[in-house]
């Protein structure tokens, strides 16, 4: 059984930092490791869950436009743990933060959360003025 858990979530004033990780269980095979597609999705509250960031299996990444230049998305070399950097923090970036996976082989990094097929419980991310 894949599992995903997220971790690193907490409060920080704006302009602060925080780093999320989500690791990676349960899982087997060279396909998954390589071509499925992992991103890191929102849910602020009172509205739609949202991609911020995706990495593809060749380590291509895509970005949200409002993270740009301050997130960071990246895995570590065994391929089993996701982590989001995250700068410059607004409070608008304040929400229940998950990771995905999308094992679609062909998977594109889509912002879509209907492609993506496992997900975590998610970790809160508070940011205030």
């Amino acid at each position: 059984q894949v599992q995903l858990k997220e971790s690193g979530g907490g409060s920080v004033q704006s302009g602060g930092s925080l780093r999320l990780s989500c690791a990676l269980s349960g899982y087997s095979g060279y396909i998954y490791s390589n071509y499925y597609c992992m991103g890191w999705f929102r849910q602020p509250p009172g509205k739609e869950r949202e991609g911020v960031a995706t990495i593809k299996g060749d380590g291509s990444t895509l970005y949200t436009d409002s993270v740009k230049g301050r997130f960071t998305v990246s895995r570590d070399n065994a391929k089993t743990t996701l982590n989001l950097q995250m700068n410059s923090l607004k409070p608008e970036d304040t929400a229940l933060y998950y990771c995905a996976v999308d094992e679609n082989i062909h998977c594109s990094g889509s912002f879509s959360p209907r492609v993506y097929d496992r997900w975590g419980q998610g970790t809160q991310v508070t940011v205030s003025s």
